[in-house]
């Protein structure tokens, strides 16, 4: 399994990116998508909602399984990938390929803290 180094990682298996505005894209990890299976569904945050870190933000619902997704770090949702919704399977082909949402962190440095792809590699290994 390949972890991309240009993100961070929690130990509950979100991506994040920082991007060239400053904000983060979020998705899950390819070993989250691995133990859900097949997805089915999936229920995004609404824009201008405002996440605390560490709480559940998000639904993904495979044919085994349904699992939370967490927000990495806290801010506001600044937009949501409808492609996502409207084909939930892309993120089994491309779990890194399919952000969920996009935040604007309340606080950059708290991206910082989250785990590199080496630690969080080491975290599942």
């Amino acid at each position: 399994m390949t972890i991309p180094a240009d993100r961070k990682y929690t130990e509950s298996h979100e991506w994040v990116r920082v991007e060239a505005d400053g904000t983060v894209s979020v998705g899950i990890t390819d070993f989250a998508q691995d133990a859900l299976g097949d997805i089915v569904f999936v229920d995004l945050p609404k824009v201008g909602a405002s996440l605390a870190a560490g709480k559940d933000c998000c639904v993904i619902e495979s044919v085994k399984a349904a699992g939370d997704v967490y927000a990495p770090v806290a801010g506001e949702v600044v937009a949501v990938n409808d492609a996502v919704v409207d084909e939930p399977a892309s993120i089994n082909s491309g779990a890194f390929d399919a952000w969920l949402f996009k935040l604007k962190p309340a606080n950059a440095a708290d991206v910082d803290a989250l785990m590199s792809a080496e630690a969080y590699a080491k975290n599942i290994g």
